[in-house]
């Protein structure tokens, strides 16, 4: 079988630790090419071709799918690239800075008919679907509440985390994580009210710290906790009218290629240690060829914009 040719523009932390080896692992892809700031760096990911510029890459006939992982303030730019050169693309979380950008490459992507996928690898995880299968299929009732958090400690002073102009942040960071939980455990249920917002801030004006209490259409309550500054965490339950679900271990969100569980109504399901970013590859790659595969909805990544926008604009509590 012909194999998907990749390319990536970048080659940062994530490229060299999960996606270069997702895409090497995978049944139906290949990494074609790469372009970064530093060949070197380009060429430890071991494409069959490192470019010198990303519109050299954007140029090479041989890649189908874009890979963008850049800083936050570059993801759109380069993504809407991407798509006018005539490539399907795999961005990094966040899509765009907020809901405006977001809508700004759905309308890139529909022109030039190409797919536009936010890179929300959790959400190809098996623990994750059976979740959300559980809350669809109503085995846990209606869904009433649910609670997540994203925390480490982190100096975020000396990369784009830290600085506001590159879409810095730990709501744009991790954040993201517990609005992609919220839409797809509230599927068809737009509208996000923000109760109540703490912050803590940084010099440069970036939230180090973001806890919020919600409510999504008017229906389900959510809390959230993110932060660079707290110790490391990250869970996810939700409380439905006749059963709980939660996540157990420490990596509700991160899970990767270890053994994970889910803990429903009290009875225990556990899951094979897996790559979800392999699989997340291996279903772009199917449908950049037209067969059958599943990816993010580009409405969720919008719905995940606009509760991530309506965070960032609510007054801190008094």
């Amino acid at each position: 079988m012909d194999t998907v040719g990749w390319g990536f523009l970048g080659a940062g932390w994530i490229a060299r630790q999960a996606m270069a080896g997702a895409v090497h692992d995978s049944g139906n892809a290949r990494l074609h090419a790469v372009a970064s700031r530093d060949a070197v760096r380009s060429a430890a990911l071991e494409p069959d071709v490192v470019h010198a510029t990303y519109a050299d890459l954007l140029d090479d006939p041989a890649v189908e799918v874009v890979y963008v992982c850049l800083a936050n303030h570059q993801h759109a730019r380069w993504a809407i690239r991407a798509l006018e050169a005539g490539k399907h693309v795999l961005c990094e979380k966040p899509l765009g800075l907020d809901a405006g950008q977001v809508r700004l490459l759905t309308m890139a992507a529909r022109g030039a008919q190409r797919m536009l996928v936010e890179a929300a690898w959790t959400r190809w995880h098996p623990r994750f679907r059976r979740l959300v299968d559980l809350t669809r299929s109503g085995d846990v009732g209606s869904v009433v509440s649910v609670e997540s958090a994203f925390t480490f400690t982190a100096d975020v002073s000396d990369n784009y985390r830290g600085r506001s102009t590159m879409g810095g942040g730990a709501l744009l960071d991790v954040g993201g994580y517990s609005a992609h939980a919220w839409v797809s455990l509230t599927p068809g249920q737009d509208g996000f009210d923000p109760v109540s917002v703490d912050r803590s801030v940084s010099a440069d004006g970036i939230d180090l710290t973001t806890r919020v209490t919600g409510v999504v259409a008017g229906q389900v309550g959510v809390e959230g906790l993110f932060s660079f500054e707290q110790p490391e965490r990250q869970s996810l339950v939700v409380v439905g009218t006749d059963a709980e679900a939660r996540m157990l271990g420490d990596a509700a969100f991160t899970s990767w290629r270890e053994p994970s569980a889910l803990l429903v109504g009290g009875h225990r399901e556990e899951f094979p240690s897996v790559d979800a970013y392999r699989l997340m590859v291996e279903n772009v790659s199917d449908l950049a060829r037209g067969e059958a595969g599943w990816a993010v909805p580009i409405e969720d990544s919008l719905r995940v914009a606009r509760i991530l926008d309506a965070i960032a604009a609510a007054p801190p509590r008094p």
